[in-house]
């Protein structure tokens, strides 16, 4: 299995609170597809080896593994790991205030676990001092799931709405809750509307935008403040001002939510898989170059 050999993960129980799904199979699909066409040769080589076998060297094809784990009594603890809650209203993020679970145990949140993982990876690269070992796969895995998770706006969303999920609404006559009007219902209107119900289709739509609409904000979106491996506290502020802007606006309880919602928060929405990807192939581009950093010393 060479250098990316597994080790056990030392987990630490977390108690489970009411779920959060993020983006959807279709939105973690798109945003690791996108990534990968944005890995260095070192990079690849490193997802490829810690890939399952199940996997068959694709990476969009296991990035809703930690959905649908997280019911299961071995992964109860990383259900709070999905999301981080903020005061209603305020419109704001803040790590020391927002993330902690429901109990106040801090450092159970989706920021927190992107950064554990990034360092789960990163020991790999450098002398391990410790006497704890890390499944990497899972590692990988995860993290690739959180940074899509805290790119969806509500999953930065109000405390007192569990992020959109008690907010119930009529997604055109379904009835549904705010939330999972982004985790899912956007996209899903988007594929049967504009792209004939092909995924492919609408990737290769946000592909082009990348290189084309969004150019110029690229590598912006791919920088980390003072060199770091991995910076989602902006991403949650990002999500946060736009949960306030387009997710909450006009949506308030028993609304019914139809093309005027729909066109308006798509461009959103899309933007914000484009940006997932090609910050989680920035961070395991850097990840992968501190091995070679390390080889070549």
């Amino acid at each position: 299995m060479g250098r990316f050999e597994l080790f056990w993960r030392a987990s630490v129980f977390l108690l489970l609170v009411p779920g959060i799904l993020g983006w959807g199979k279709e939105g973690h699909y798109a945003i690791c597809k996108i990534a990968e066409g944005y890995f260095t040769e070192d990079a690849l080589s490193m997802v490829k080896e810690l890939l399952p076998a199940s996997a068959e060297g694709d990476l969009a094809a296991v990035c809703s593994w930690p959905d649908e784990i997280r019911r299961k009594a071995h992964y109860h603890w990383s259900s709070v790991l999905h999301y981080v809650d903020t005061p209603d209203f305020f419109c704001n993020y803040n790590y020391s205030r927002d993330c902690h679970d429901t109990h106040g145990h801090n450092g159970r949140c989706v920021i927190a676990a992107i950064y554990n993982y990034t360092m789960q990876l990163e020991s790999t690269y450098k002398e391990m001092t410790s006497d704890v070992r890390y499944n990497l796969t899972e590692a990988l895995m995860f993290l690739s799931h959180f940074i899509g998770d805290v790119h969806q706006p509500l999953h930065v969303g109000f405390i007192g709405d569990l992020g959109g999920n008690s907010i119930t609404v009529r997604w055109y006559r379904r009835k549904t809750n705010l939330h999972h009007v982004w985790d899912n219902m956007i996209i899903e209107s988007a594929l049967k509307t504009f792209y004939n119900s092909s995924l492919a289709l609408m990737i290769q739509a946000i592909q082009n935008s990348i290189v084309d609409e969004w150019y110029n904000d690229v590598s912006s979106w791919r920088n980390c403040t003072e060199n770091h491996t991995v910076c989602p506290n902006p991403y949650a502020s990002e999500s946060i001002s736009l949960a306030c802007k387009y997710a909450y606006k006009n949506a308030t309880p028993g609304s019914t939510l139809d093309d005027s919602y729909f066109l308006s928060r798509l461009p959103v929405v899309e933007k914000r898989l484009a940006q997932s990807g090609i910050r989680l192939a920035a961070t395991l581009n850097r990840i992968a170059a501190s091995e070679v950093k390390v080889a070549e010393a």
